[in-house]
């Protein structure tokens, strides 16, 4: 049987192979007209979009820190300048092996053991990609031995940069304060403020005192260079050029010479002082001492450094005029005599016998006064020359304590002054409330016993004191402490009082007399101001540290050095026209009299006769035979 040959269909192949063709054409045009599409959204509908990120691509803005402004003091001299310099940076993410980098370095660049410390305490606080200074201040040499070998160390950079520098070190310590590296916190909250921009580039902030409370005008404003890169990243041209501005100079109401003698003057001792204008509220000089170097922190502080001053038991790095706290003792007595005239509790004439000491009624515990068998018949204007205790315990007794809160408050006790400078501290101004709230106890009638005379919970600090005797010596009117005198490029700074007590002149007149009496024969600080060719009016004043049991005697050569009473001393002088006031704490130097009243004598001596003194040593201070 034979098989049926079945031929082609040539008709139906054809058919399909068209069909195939079709679609296959169709497809690939469709694919084509995708393909069109998308150029035409890339090039014509995105073009503005994709120029700008190939051109972003293309230049690279780089910030121009600004110069950061100078300070000085009232009569041009300068406390805190720029200079340039060369620093060894290193950026660790750039570098494969650090600590072999870092020791190949050290064979072309001295490196201390100091410098490695504080490299490996700004790696721990450090930001990504941040750069790190390994060696700052380079020498000339190190600068060429260094360039030469430079293509050896990928990620390792050497940088021209402008270096803050206060050339007073510790004598200014606590007033400028300093600059240091930015960190993140600070960042953040420049972010909120919306500064960050204006900080791009910058690696410095101030931290502390005038470099921290006038930070925006002395950092100025950050510049912009548009620059031009090739494939390789280098740089081609600029294309363009936002010039930085330089923050504004400061300044201040400072006398450096002045400053200068009132650090010398304290010699050994520790304390404050601060000087005022009375009439302007200009700060004249401003010491807590010790102090510190300043310019150590500028690039982070070796752990060394940084252990010796935070461990030493003299405590440098205290700003004492500002947050230090301490009862104010005898020196309150003649803003006492005022509150006892204002509310008519004494009169200048009334007077009483002091057999040296005061028991309250009904209560058999003696307040001692600080001169055994006491001072005889003393009236208001005496009380304050001999500083008897015994009177002012019974003042206060009949004031009683919100009496007496409600007046030393006008004054300024209790209050933070407003000074232009960041921290300051309030002091301590007690009242009945006060202790309810703080103690859960009542307030008892020997706590204002004990305030009469300064002593217990009240405190206060050196610049407050300073800025009540000030307001006391002109007569009742107070002006604002403040350090800046000038801004650059703004008219000089005027001062306005900020209050007026409007006490009765005589009143005012009777106690500046009986503190002109202080400094003369007969008064606590007589011996001090022996000789003075111009007249002073003051007030001693001791502190107790530690309390003393009833019965017991004071004795400072069985008391630790840290233990020992403070010494207090205000003043104004020329005392029938000031021209400076002040306030002088020597830390644990025992007697105002002996100790805080010939340091005031040496700044009144320079300011008013341009005499330069001898500083003061512990072991010539003799304990002055009665006062306070």
């Amino acid at each position: 049987m034979k098989r049926k040959v079945e031929l082609k269909n040539h008709q139906r192949e054809i058919h399909f192979f068209r069909l195939r063709l079709f679609f296959g054409l169709g497809f690939a045009s469709l694919l084509m007209l995708i393909l069109l599409a998308r150029l035409f959204y890339l090039q014509v509908l995105q073009h503005g979009h994709f120029d700008t990120l190939a051109e972003s691509n293309r230049i690279y803005v780089v910030p121009i820190v600004p110069n950061r402004g100078v300070i000085t003091d009232r009569n041009g001299v300068v406390l805190a300048r720029n200079y340039a310099g060369y620093t060894l940076e290193l950026t660790p993410e750039n570098i494969p092996d650090l600590n072999a980098t870092i020791e190949e370095i050290g064979k072309l660049v001295e490196i201390k053991p100091k410098d490695l410390r504080r490299f490996k305490k700004l790696m721990a606080e450090r930001r990504s990609l941040q750069t790190l200074p390994l060696r700052t201040r380079l020498t000339d040499d190190e600068v060429a031995r260094f360039a030469a070998q430079r293509y050896r160390f990928p990620g390792v950079e050497l940088k021209a940069r402008l270096f803050r520098e206060y050339p007073y070190y510790e004598m200014t310590s606590h007033l400028l304060g300093y600059i240091g590296r930015v960190n993140q916190q600070e960042l953040d909250e420049l972010d909120k403020q919306g500064l960050a921009t204006n900080y791009m580039g910058s690696e410095y902030i101030g931290k502390t005192g005038i470099e921290q409370y006038y930070e925006k005008v002395l950092h100025g404003t950050t510049g912009f260079e548009e620059v031009e890169v090739d494939a390789g990243g280098r740089a081609v041209r600029m294309v363009a050029r936002t010039a930085p501005e330089s923050g504004k100079n400061l300044t201040l109401t400072l006398d450096a010479n002045l400053q200068e003698v009132a650090v010398q003057a304290f010699g050994d001792f520790r304390g404050a002082l601060v000087a005022i204008d009375p009439a302007s509220g200009e700060v004249l000089a401003y010491v807590s001492k010790p102090g510190y170097d300043p310019n150590l922190f500028i690039d982070g502080i070796d752990s060394e450094s940084w252990d010796a001053l935070n461990n030493s038991p003299d405590v440098p790095l205290n700003n004492r005029a500002l947050r230090g706290q301490y009862p104010m003792g005898s020196t309150i007595k003649p803003f006492m005599a005022l509150t006892g005239l204002h509310f008519g509790a004494r009169s200048p004439d009334f007077s009483i016998s002091d057999p040296g000491y005061y028991m309250l009624p009904g209560s058999r515990h003696q307040y001692r006064d600080w001169k055994v068998g006491g001072h005889g018949r003393v009236d208001m204007f005496r009380s304050i020359v001999v500083s008897c205790d015994t009177y002012y315990y019974g003042l206060a007794t009949e004031l009683g304590i919100d009496r007496m809160v409600d007046f030393l408050g006008q004054f300024g006790f209790g209050k933070r002054t407003g000074i232009d400078l960041e921290g300051e501290v309030p002091g301590l101004l007690p009242s009945s409330a006060w202790k309810m709230q703080r103690h859960q106890q009542v307030w008892y009638p020997g706590d204002t016993v004990s305030a009469g005379i300064g002593q217990g919970y009240q405190l206060a600090t050196p610049l407050q004191m300073a800025h009540v005797t000030a307001t006391l010596a002109n007569g009742g009117i107070a002006y604002r402490p403040h350090l800046t005198r000038e801004v650059q490029g703004g008219a000089p700074g005027t001062s306005q009082p900020v209050f007026d007590l409007k006490i009765p002149p005589q009143d005012i007149a009777l106690v500046k007399r009986a503190m002109q009496a202080v400094t003369q024969p007969g008064g606590t600080a007589a011996g001090s101001f022996y000789g003075a060719s111009y007249p002073v009016a003051g007030k001693t004043g001791t502190a107790q540290v530690i309390a003393i049991k009833q019965g017991e005697k004071y004795d400072e050569k069985k008391v630790s050095e840290y233990n020992r009473d403070h010494a207090w001393f205000i003043a104004f002088a020329p005392a029938d026209q000031p021209r400076i006031a002040l306030a002088v704490l020597a830390e644990n130097g025992g007697h105002g009299s002996s100790t805080a009243a010939p340091i005031a004598r040496k700044v009144f001596d320079y300011y008013l006769l341009g005499k330069r003194p001898q500083p003061l040593r512990k072991a010539a201070v003799k304990e002055a035979a009665e006062g306070d």
